[in-house]
C-alpha cells in the first residue's frame, strides 16, 4: 500500500501534464490507482444552479409574496444543497391551500409544491436552491423584529399587480367578517349588519407595505390599536369593502 507522499508525487506528475502511462512507468503504480486518487483527492466541482432573475409569472409571484410575508418561511436543506419555502395554511380554507400550491408551482423554477399536514394546518412546501434570491426578505429571526423592505424589482411587480399582493396578505394574516350594530328607528331598535376586512401583523414594515398598496388601488383604511400597538388595519367604508369584495373576497 502506497504512503501519502507517493500518492502526492504521482498526482504532481499528472498535474504537470504527464500521461497516466508515463506516471505509472516512473512510479511503478498502476494507472487505475492513480486515476482513483485523482477522483478521491481532486473531486470535480458540484454543478450549481445560477441565481434566477425576476419571476416570469408576476401575477402568481405577487400573490405568493403576500402569503410569504404573512405566513411563510425559508429554511436551508440539512445538507446545504438548497432551500425549502414553506407557507402555513389553515385547514379551514382548502381553497386557499389550493391557490397557494398553484402559485408556488408557477413561481418555483423546478415546478414542485407538495403539502405536509400538521395539527390544524397544512404547510405548502417547495424545494428550490435559490428561494432567498426570489424572497430576499429572508433572514434570521422573526420578521417583525427586523427590517422588511421590497427590492426595486419586487416593488415593480407589486405596483403592476397590487390586488394579488393584497389578496396574499389578506389570505395569510387577514379576514373578512360581518359586524353588527343596533339603531333606534321610529322608536324601534333595529339590527344592522355590515362587512369589513381586517389585516393584523406585528411588523410595522409589513403593515406599511399593505397600506401603501391599499392607497395605490384607492381603498380607504384605518389603523386600530391592540393595547398600545397599532397591529390592526381595518377596511370598513362601503365603497372600499365593495372593491375588496371584487378583487379579494372572503377566504374559502
Amino acid at each position: 500500500m502506497c504512503d501519502l507522499s507517493t500518492r502526492k508525487r504521482a498526482l504532481a506528475l499528472v498535474a504537470q501534464g504527464r500521461s497516466l502511462n508515463s506516471v505509472s512507468r516512473e512510479t511503478g503504480i498502476s494507472r487505475a490507482a492513480v486515476r482513483s486518487w485523482q477522483v478521491r483527492l481532486e473531486p470535480l466541482p458540484r454543478m450549481t444552479v445560477p441565481p434566477p432573475g425576476p419571476p416570469t409569472d408576476e401575477v402568481s409571484y405577487s400573490y405568493l409574496l403576500g402569503l410569504y410575508l404573512g405566513d411563510g418561511c425559508i429554511s436551508a436543506h440539512p445538507r446545504g444543497s438548497g432551500h425549502y419555502l414553506r407557507i402555513a395554511c389553515a385547514d379551514s380554507w382548502p381553497g386557499l391551500i389550493d391557490a397557494c400550491a398553484a402559485a408556488m408551482r408557477s413561481v418555483n423554477p423546478s415546478g414542485n409544491a407538495y403539502r405536509v399536514q400538521a395539527q390544524g394546518y397544512v404547510s405548502v412546501v417547495g424545494y428550490y436552491p435559490h428561494w432567498p434570491h426570489l424572497f430576499p426578505q429572508h433572514g434570521p429571526g422573526k420578521k417583525h423584529e427586523r427590517l422588511i423592505a421590497l427590492e426595486p424589482w419586487q416593488q415593480e411587480i407589486v405596483d403592476a399587480h397590487p390586488w394579488e399582493f393584497i389578496r396574499g396578505l389578506i389570505h395569510s394574516d387577514g379576514c373578512r367578517i360581518t359586524n353588527w350594530t343596533t339603531r333606534m328607528v321610529a322608536g324601534e331598535r333595529k339590527r344592522y349588519e355590515y362587512p369589513r376586512y381586517f389585516f393584523t401583523n406585528k411588523s410595522d414594515d409589513i403593515r406599511k407595505l399593505f397600506t401603501n398598496t391599499l392607497d395605490l388601488v384607492g381603498v380607504e383604511w384605518t389603523s386600530l390599536a391592540r393595547g398600545s400597538d397599532p397591529l390592526n388595519i381595518s377596511i370598513a367604508r362601503k365603497a372600499s369593502v365593495a372593491l375588496m369584495d371584487i378583487h379579494v373576497g372572503p377566504k374559502h
